[in-house]
C-alpha cells in the first residue's frame, strides 16, 4: 500500500502514479468503525471490478481541531498510524493524508473536485451519507454528484450503517468508552479498542505486593475509556498475552496525579517488559476506581480482579 501526503495547492510530480484512474473513499474515518469500513469496502470492491486502482483520503489533523470546534477532537479513536493499518488490511492501494490546515479549510467545495478530485484521476468517489466538504462544510453528498458530473466523476452514497436502529458512528463509540462499556465499542468498530504505548518505569509498588505492573506511555492522544479495571490482551514482540489492567490516578496512594496512569498486570508472563511496544485491547470492564483503606484490601481486590478477568478471557479463543 502506498501512503502519499498531499498539501493544497498540489503540487503533484509523479506522473505514471497520477495518471492512474481510481475509486477513492473520502472522509475522516476515525475509529475505522463498521461504517467506515462499509464506505472503504465499497470503493475497494468497485476499484477491483472496474480494473481501477483503490484509495482512500483522509485530513490530518481532525478539521474540528484545527477549526477550534471542539477539544474532544483533541483525541482520537484511531491516531494517523493506526487508520493506515486499518486501511492496509481491508485492502486500499493508496492511502491520501490531507494535510489539513486553513489554507485547506478555505477550499471551496467547486475547487476540492476541480484542484484535488480531478488531477488525482479519480473516476469514483464514495461516500457516507452525512459527508460534508468543502469551505464551512459547504458542500453536501448531493453537491458532490453535482460538481463531478462534468468531470465524469461518478459518486456513491453510502447509506448509513446501522446496528440495534441506531447509526454507528465515533460520536457513539466515544461515549461508550467515556461509560467503560467497551463490549459495546467493539460491536460497533468491529474490533476491540485498542491503544497502543511504551512501558516505562513507574513507581514499582505492584510489584512489592505481588503484582508487577506495566507502566504504559500512550503514544498518541488517544480517547481515555472510563477510569477503572478492565480485562484485557496485549501484543508484545508479535506474542499475546491477557491481563487486567487499571486506569487511574492511584487514590490509594495519591490525592490526585494530574492525568490518568496506564497499568498492565500480564498472566503467566516472566520477562522485562521496560522500552518495549504494548498495544493493548479493551475487552471487558470490571469496576470503577476506587480508593482503598488498606494495602491488604487493594490486594484482595487485585487478586479478585485477576480471577474475574482470567475467566472472561479464557472464553475467548
Amino acid at each position: 500500500m502506498e501512503i502519499v501526503t498531499l498539501h493544497y495547492p498540489l503540487q503533484l510530480t509523479d506522473e505514471q502514479h497520477i495518471s492512474r484512474p481510481k475509486t477513492i473513499a473520502i472522509g475522516h474515518f476515525d475509529g475505522v468503525h463498521l461504517g467506515h469500513k462499509n464506505v472503504i469496502r465499497r470503493a475497494v470492491e468497485s476499484a477491483r471490478v472496474e480494473g481501477l486502482q483503490s484509495a482512500v483520503m483522509t485530513f490530518h489533523p481532525h478539521p474540528k481541531e484545527v477549526l477550534g470546534q471542539g477539544d474532544q477532537y483533541v483525541t482520537c479513536l484511531t491516531p494517523l498510524a493506526d487508520k493506515i493499518d486499518r486501511f492496509r488490511q481491508l485492502g486500499v492501494d493508496v492511502v491520501y493524508i490531507v494535510q489539513f490546515d486553513l489554507t485547506f479549510a478555505a477550499v471551496t467545495p467547486e475547487a476540492f473536485v476541480t484542484n484535488i478530485l480531478t488531477p488525482l484521476h479519480v473516476r469514483r468517489a464514495v461516500v457516507g451519507f452525512d459527508f460534508s466538504f468543502g469551505a464551512r462544510g459547504a458542500g453536501t453528498t448531493e453537491t458532490l454528484r453535482v460538481l463531478c458530473e462534468p468531470n465524469d466523476i461518478a459518486v456513491d452514497i453510502i447509506d448509513p450503517f446501522l446496528q440495534d436502529g441506531a447509526k454507528v458512528s465515533s460520536t457513539r463509540i466515544r461515549e461508550c468508552l467515556s461509560a467503560g462499556e467497551v463490549k459495546q465499542s467493539a460491536q460497533l468498530m468491529g474490533t476491540a479498542y485498542a491503544v497502543t504505548g511504551t512501558v516505562m518505569h513507574g513507581e514499582g509498588r505492584g510489584r512489592t505486593i505481588g503484582f508487577p505492573t506495566a507502566n504504559v506511555e500512550l503514544s498518541a492522544p488517544y480517547v481515555v475509556p472510563r477510569l477503572g479495571v478492565y480485562a484485557i490482551f496485549v501484543q508484545v514482540d508479535g506474542q499475546r498475552y491477557s491481563g487486567v489492567l487499571n486506569i487511574g490516578k492511584k487514590p490509594t496512594f495519591h490525592d490526585d496525579l494530574p492525568k490518568p496512569v496506564f497499568e498492565a498486570h500480564l498472566f503467566d508472563f516472566a520477562g522485562d517488559l521496560y522500552g518495549k511496544q504494548m498495544d493493548i485491547h479493551f475487552i471487558d470492564f470490571l469496576r470503577a476506581e476506587q480508593k482503598f483503606s488498606s494495602i491488604d484490601q487493594l490486594i484482595a481486590q487485585i487478586h479478585s480482579d485477576a480471577q474475574q478477568a482470567r475467566t472472561i478471557l479464557s472464553a475467548i479463543i
